[in-house]
């Protein structure tokens, strides 16, 4: 059976919004050419998300479909409109089952194509003597006006930026006068404005108009407005792997894994963030064989002592995109979901395996429950619950223990 998705976008009155929205269906359908993509609006466009999930749901003899929100944040609509379509629908439909993907969140394959949108209207500006405006829709949930704030910090940390301000286009502060504001305050003279936004319509059309009010009564200063990230096939890529990660989510028959070793030994394996997965994790490592290098600007005693004694080398500052280069196996351990996400996103760029410890269906590789006796290893690798698997692997090794008890 091939699960169907359904795409759950916004929805808007702006005629080229969603005709560019409905481009970016077709994109997400031709990266997945075996499965039924449809889209759902939250409001103002059709269908709506519970119609489009009735729509593939009542072709199906097991009726199941996965929903992936076509949202930036974590704002109302992905925690509380569409969940309830959900189960509006689940109402509807008895017997049907619907997964319900993570949003597109700060993906390094969208902060890509925001840099390219910047790129394109920079012209011959550099970024050292320029000042960007990073502008979000705002929320009345304060973690995703948070994650906003974030990503702008990530892009100053990253882009050589004179100064990076956040902005809101409605419901917080600051507004984006007021974060243009802040930037003139600051010296910026050149300043770019970028909206993240994923299609054109009010919110563009806002962005644009309050950034030219504000340069008009400022004519000591430029200001240059890039546009949204639209139907590119950056963002065609991440909600068909929000689609592909969620079907792995789903546990069936035992864990949707390969169970293998890895021989690591003389081979570069890196870790971000030195707290106590970390530690629980980098010793059996070291008796791997492997050279472990740890990225991280702070560690726990554990791991200062391994550093100390040579066992692995240190790097003392946070994890910078290129960090994975050489490696071998990657492990994303730091408690920043966002960072993790940036980590198992270059891995991926590599092929490389990483393991996510913040989102283990995040990463490609999975670390099994392990326990040694007498030259055996046992390992087990359960579908999203630990305690079964310690308990599955305390049985298992008790009668390898019987066994080779009986040899001797």
């Amino acid at each position: 059976m091939t699960v169907p998705l359904v795409i759950a976008a916004h929805g808007t009155r702006d005629a080229e919004g969603e005709a560019v929205c409905r481009a970016l269906a077709v994109r997400v359908q031709e990266l997945l050419p075996q499965r039924r993509v449809a889209l759902g609006f939250v409001e103002l466009s059709s269908p709506s998300i519970p119609d489009a999930l009735i729509g593939v749901l009542g072709d199906e003899a097991e009726p199941r479909a996965v929903v992936v929100p076509l949202m930036l944040g974590t704002g109302g609509h992905v925690r509380v409109d569409i969940p309830e379509f959900i189960e509006e629908t689940l109402e509807a439909v008895p017997g049907a089952r619907i997964d319900y993907a993570a949003h597109l969140g700060a993906d390094p394959r969208l902060m890509d194509a925001v840099r390219q949108r910047i790129a394109d209207v920079m012209g011959d500006w550099l970024p050292a003597e320029t000042t960007l405006v990073l502008i979000g829709r705002g929320a009345r949930m304060a973690e995703s006006n948070a994650d906003h704030v974030w990503l702008a910090r990530h892009h100053f940390e990253t882009g050589g930026w004179r100064g990076v301000e956040a902005g809101f286009i409605q419901v917080t502060r600051p507004s984006l006068p007021e974060a243009l504001d802040r930037a003139y305050s600051a010296g910026g003279r050149q300043l770019v404005v970028m909206g993240h936004w994923l299609f054109p319509g009010r919110l563009r059309t806002w962005t644009f108009e309050q950034a030219e009010s504000w340069a008009a009564a400022h004519p000591d200063a430029q200001v240059r407005v890039a546009e949204v990230i639209g139907a590119c096939d950056e963002l065609a890529r991440v909600v068909a792997d929000r689609y592909r990660e969620t079907l792995v989510d789903t546990p069936g028959d035992g864990a949707p894994a390969y169970l293998s070793g890895l021989r690591l030994r003389g081979r570069r394996v890196v870790v971000v963030g030195g707290g106590a997965v970390a530690t629980r994790r980098v010793p059996r490592l070291l008796d791997a064989g492997a050279d472990v290098t740890l990225i991280s600007p702070t560690a726990t005693p554990a791991l200062d002592a391994l550093a100390a004694d040579g066992r692995l080398e240190w790097v003392r500052r946070p994890y910078l995109d290129g960090d994975l280069r050489g490696a071998w196996y990657v492990l994303a351990h730091t408690d920043i979901p966002q960072i993790n996400a940036l980590v198992a996103a270059e891995a991926e760029a590599s092929r490389t395996f990483c393991v996510r410890a913040d989102d283990a269906t995040g990463g490609t590789a999975w670390t099994p429950t392990t326990m040694n006796a007498d030259g055996v290893t046992v390992g087990v690798l359960g579908s999203r619950n630990p305690v079964r698997s310690r308990r599955v692997r305390d049985a298992l090794l008790a009668s390898v223990r019987s066994a080779l008890s009986k040899e001797t």
